[in-house]
């Protein structure tokens, strides 16, 4: 599995690939600010994101050109895309906003990234009145929705690192300490797995289990508590993200058949996955199964989100979503049951969508396991 650094051709067949979007769609460009989008383009992480504007313009008829904080060049000059871009550069005391209106069309209509700052859009408002501007999630969802097969190798290497620190983290014991903790030994089994950041360990605990945003508390683990287990961040510049639920000591019926009942569901969700399927129907396809067993109203929040360079961003597996899955395309499979003031279930893999189907890139068992 290959995870060696994208070349300038990669980032230039990436910005190809955007125009051509753009141009299907319309738009007259794609404005990309600091964030994911500009690293997925260029590859190029401003130090400190501030209020100097930094901004890669994607026109559908002309080169990319890439303006940037004068002070800021020599960090963007040696990033590879930045090496088939032109470079702009702007110092304090001009007007970024007056320069930038002759890069654009006077009356074109752009996406910008969802991460660019307000008082940059508004600037270019001001400056270039004629314009029009729309959020990328809008009007481009599926910029980078679809992976090539090395970003899809970056997220199994993720997902690999993350069973790492899953098995290291069953090894250990839950009852008598805090979530609070647990989660830090566990953030420290991602990072000894190759994680370069980690972006969250939830452990919620019996009760707290019951929120799908609970984090950690100082809550005591007990036994006889169900424990949800939901932690990620990025690997290899990608993302990993996994939930599984275990129990302190043996379950109870009642709580061994809402674990059985997410399990069903979280398997027929990606058992249909396949391209042409539409993301709602996966989400339907989860709901079905919980509702059938009487947990409907229990399972409170969207089937999965996508993952890449960011824990989450489109595609989302949501009713009303009728994008249809496409080869490439990487998301989390997360039903759960929350059952308000005593436990909680969720199972989470991240998928991809192959030629004729799916691929988990989480491969740990989806069985409730028993810990101490």
């Amino acid at each position: 599995m290959s995870t060696s650094a994208f070349s300038t051709k990669d980032y230039v067949r990436r910005m190809e690939r955007a125009a051509g979007q753009a141009a299907e769609a319309g738009l007259a460009g794609i404005l990309v600010s600091p964030g994911p989008d500009l690293t997925y383009f260029t590859g190029y992480r401003p130090t400190a994101v501030t209020e100097r504007i930094t901004l890669l313009i994607l026109d559908t008829d002309r080169e990319p050109v890439m303006m940037v904080p004068v002070l800021e060049r020599p960090d963007a000059e040696p990033a590879p895309g930045a090496a088939a871009v032109s470079l702009v550069d702007w110092a304090d005391g001009d007007d970024p906003y007056a320069a930038l209106a002759s890069l654009l069309d006077p009356v074109g209509h752009y996406a910008v990234s969802d991460s660019a700052w307000a008082m940059h859009l508004l600037g270019l408002q001001r400056s270039v009145p004629g314009s029009r501007y729309s959020a990328m999630t809008d009007v481009l969802p599926m910029l980078r929705a679809v992976k090539e097969s090395d970003e899809v190798d970056r997220l199994a290497a993720a997902g690999a690192a993350a069973d790492a620190a899953y098995r290291d983290i069953l090894g250990v014991s839950f009852a008598g300490r805090s979530e609070r903790d647990i989660g830090a030994q566990l953030a420290g089994f991602l990072r000894e797995h190759g994680h370069s950041q980690v972006d969250f360990t939830i452990v919620g605990s019996g009760p707290n289990g019951a929120n799908p945003h609970h984090e950690m508390s100082d809550r005591i683990v007990r036994n006889g508590d169900t424990v949800i287990l939901d932690f990620g961040g990025l690997c290899a510049g990608y993302g990993s993200d996994t939930t599984r639920t275990v129990h302190v000591g043996p379950a109870t019926d009642e709580e061994r058949q809402v674990f059985d009942v997410v399990r069903r569901a979280q398997q027929a969700a990606f058992e249909a996955v396949r391209p042409g399927v539409t993301c709602q129907e996966i989400d339907r396809v989860a709901r079905r199964v919980i509702g059938d067993a009487g947990y409907g109203r229990y399972f409170i929040h969207r089937t999965g989100h996508g993952i890449g360079l960011t824990t989450h961003e489109p595609p989302y597996l949501v009713e009303g979503e009728l994008q249809p899955l496409v080869p490439g395309m990487c998301f989390s499979i997360e039903p759960g049951i929350y059952l308000p003031g005593r436990f909680g279930v969720r199972i989470e893999d991240i998928v991809t969508v192959t030629e004729d189907g799916g691929r988990r890139l989480n491969n740990t068992a989806r069985d409730m396991h028993v810990v101490s």
